[in-house]
């Protein structure tokens, strides 16, 4: 699921919004962007995004507690904090948060583009494990039943009162 995917990028330097934008949309991503957390909130419950991409430092909130206040679609949105400020506690924060990656700008092209295309890689690579599971679980199921069946009536004495 990596053509077509929608991902949110949310922050408040417009250049980083745009050269952001161009780098992805030409990778075959459908983009779309927020200036503030506010705004990103808006967004994800009109529209559902298969990731965020969230600078840390907003004017209306911290980029940690805004992954927390997206709309989670399924399969879950993936979450990447970027930020200028790579501190230990930011990281940790992101971390405590269930961020999927932290990348640290400026950002390069390629290293963003690689990290995208591999949390995709990853989340279809679990997507794919758990209904292989699911599958090999009610295949088990079923034979459990079917050896478990028994013929109506059978060993049992029927009468009538």
């Amino acid at each position: 699921m990596t053509q077509g995917a929608r991902i949110l990028v949310v922050d408040d330097d417009a250049n980083i919004r745009r050269v952001v934008s161009i780098v992805l949309g030409r990778a075959g991503y459908q983009v779309d962007t927020a200036s503030t957390g506010e705004e990103a909130i808006a967004k994800s419950n009109v529209d559902s995004y298969n990731m965020a991409l969230v600078d840390i430092r907003l004017p209306d909130i911290e980029g940690t507690k805004l992954l927390s206040l997206l709309r989670d679609p399924t399969p879950r949105m993936l979450k990447v904090i970027v930020t200028g400020y790579p501190m230990l506690q930011n990281a940790m924060e992101a971390i405590s948060r269930g961020v999927d990656a932290y990348l640290t700008k400026p950002v390069k092209a390629e290293t963003l583009l690689a990290t995208v295309q591999e949390l995709f890689r990853k989340q279809q690579s679990e997507k794919e494990f758990t209904e292989d599971q699911l599958r090999a679980y009610m295949a088990s199921r079923f034979k459990e039943a079917k050896a478990n069946r028994r013929e109506p009536f059978e060993g049992t004495l029927v009468t009538r009162s």
